[in-house]
């Protein structure tokens, strides 16, 4: 038995400034998700999609893939957090400065963040494989929210990353808390 469960969760930086809107183009090609890495931080390159609205200066797609099984009546998850750059993009990355990058990332970070706190209330916890429902559908569906509520709490407090200030309180705390979950980082 598999399950895959994978919400999508966009975020973006708000435009500093009122620019046309540019007509949905063709999609993509879908491109393999990136998954979070302390050794690769996300570039403009990774944005691939092209900008679906006006509002927006960049948007960034990324979710938490858990999938789980039982084998031999043993309970085992997998959990990453993914990034996907077929859906994710940058208005002008010739413009775009690192602080728009930062705040992308930040969003990404909160992502392996949520992730690992999944991880760990996985290994905490001891799932009967037969009755794996609705235990698991419990679990995982208020780890997708407390996720989504942070990254929205994340946006509203930092202005999108318009807040100097708050947004590098922002850095400095998930940086710290991702510090104290590395024992459920992914090796």
């Amino acid at each position: 038995m598999l399950f895959s469960l994978a919400p999508l969760w966009l975020f973006s930086l708000l435009s500093a400034s009122a620019a046309p809107t540019i007509a949905p183009a063709q999609a993509p090609a879908k491109l393999p998700p990136l998954a979070w890495s302390a050794n690769r931080p996300l570039t403009w390159d990774d944005f691939k999609a092209r900008p679906n609205t006006d509002r927006l200066e960049a948007l960034t797609s990324s979710t938490i893939d858990a999938k789980v099984g039982c084998v031999d009546y043993q309970f085992s998850a997998q959990v990453k957090a993914v990034f996907t750059p077929s859906e994710s993009w940058v208005r002008n990355a010739a413009r775009a400065t690192p602080a728009l990058l930062r705040h992308e990332q930040l969003h990404f970070d909160l992502t392996e963040l949520h992730a690992r706190l999944l991880r760990q209330k996985f290994s905490l916890l001891k799932l009967d494989c037969e009755h794996l429902q609705p235990a698991f559908g419990n679990i995982t569906k208020a780890a997708f929210l407390a996720w989504q509520r942070e990254e929205a709490r994340y946006d509203q407090e930092s202005n999108h990353g318009l807040n100097t200030a708050r947004q590098q309180a922002w850095e400095q705390q998930v940086q710290q808390r991702l510090v104290q979950t590395q024992a459920f980082a992914l090796q």
